[in-house]
């Protein structure tokens, strides 16, 4: 395939007019070939395929389910929005549960549909967290850190385990332990209740990442600055950010974005089952939730549960509504989170050799979707 007369967003995250896209056997390469079809972009935004390392599920499903239509009903959403590679979260589930889980995930990414996002890893929010943050979360399975348990995660999973989440107030041998596994996994500072020291902590020890900036963690305040004031203090520490409008206030998302840079920020959608689905109840973990508009709580105490927004959406809301720059945000929804769990050989922007996955914007103003390409393949 080779598209022409797009305003291709390059590698150096600057848009250029004078770039074809050329994909052949699922991969950009630099010459077109007389048998390529032509496909006119007549002027549209060539972004690569995004990248969600922390959703749940969508249309009905959660890949907590640890069912084969859970994965593809999931992966097939993804795709038709323009996420073509997904590190889908777990939630915090009995061990055994979650070993399943992630065999049946590994299963799926070795025969996966390839109209299908790409399975690419596994970020596991729980077991290591704090009762105190839990959010959604189930304390009845919240666990101490352990190394070993990790590397059955690892085994269960051939190696998918990318990002596993740590509170480590929780843990009082917390930095030993993310010794041994840092080489392994990413460790992420998740639902935690850690003090600014406690953080740094774990970030001098290893611990490169951190799960929703602002959500289900200590804030920053003039006094306490909390995990969110450690993660702007630690420059190798990568953060998550929900823009779906519901989590982050604008005003926060733009000074998360002066205290660390766009290079450390990640959008994530943190979407749940009932991502486009009508309102109504749905289940989390074995606990109901409520979708009502743009917004999912559960229906017990009100509390917000995740999203019901994909990745697109919050890239979109990002630059529409919160004054994020369009060429941050691209960079936040592709090459960062491909970077932060070791695929931007493959995955995250335009360039040769990478997966031939491309998403077509009508123009900057709107940012409505006209296709979404797959290894070379129009599928959306």
């Amino acid at each position: 395939m080779e598209i022409v007369h797009a305003k291709v967003f390059g590698a150096d995250g600057q848009f250029h007019t004078d770039q074809e896209i050329v994909i052949r056997n699922g991969r950009f390469v630099s010459d077109a070939g007389e048998d390529d079809t032509v496909l006119d972009a007549e002027g549209a935004l060539a972004i690569p395929g995004l990248v969600d390392i922390h959703l749940h599920g969508a249309r009905g499903q959660d890949v907590s389910d640890g069912t084969t239509e859970a994965f593809r009903t999931i992966a097939a959403y993804e795709a038709s929005v323009g996420v073509t590679a997904i590190c889908p979260a777990t939630l915090t589930l009995p061990a055994e549960r979650l070993t399943h889980v992630l065999s049946v995930g590994a299963e799926e990414a070795e025969k996966q549909d390839p109209r299908h996002a790409d399975l690419v890893g596994f970020n596991m929010e729980g077991p290591f967290i704090s009762p105190a943050k839990k959010g959604a979360q189930n304390e009845a399975y919240i666990k101490k850190a352990d190394p070993a348990l990790v590397e059955r995660f690892l085994a269960a999973s051939k190696g998918l385990v990318r990002i596993i989440g740590l509170a480590p107030e929780e843990s009082p041998d917390f930095e030993s332990y993310i010794r041994a596994v840092k080489d392994r996994v990413v460790v992420s500072l998740a639902h935690t209740n850690a003090d600014y020291e406690t953080a740094m902590r774990a970030f001098a020890a290893g611990a490169s990442h951190a799960v929703h900036l602002y959500n289900a963690m200590t804030g920053l305040s003039h006094r306490a600055p909390g995990v969110v004031g450690a993660v702007s203090d630690s420059p190798s520490v990568s953060a998550e950010i929900i823009c779906d409008g519901i989590h982050v206030h604008p005003a926060a998302v733009r000074a998360a974005f002066r205290l660390n840079g766009a290079e450390r920020m990640v959008f994530i959608s943190d979407s749940l089952r009932a991502t486009g689905m009508p309102d109504g109840e749905y289940d989390l973990g074995g606990r109901p939730t409520q979708k009502c508009g743009r917004r999912c709580t559960m229906k017990d105490d009100g509390s917000l549960a995740g999203s019901v927004t994909n990745l697109a959406d919050c890239m979109r809301y990002a630059v529409q509504h919160m004054g994020i720059p369009l060429e941050s945000a691209i960079v936040c929804a592709s090459s960062n989170p491909a970077r932060v769990i070791g695929q931007n050989a493959d995955y995250g922007s335009i360039e040769n050799g990478k997966r031939g996955n491309v998403l077509l914007l009508k123009d900057a103003d709107s940012l409505s979707t006209l296709r979404v390409i797959k290894d070379g393949v129009v599928i959306a």
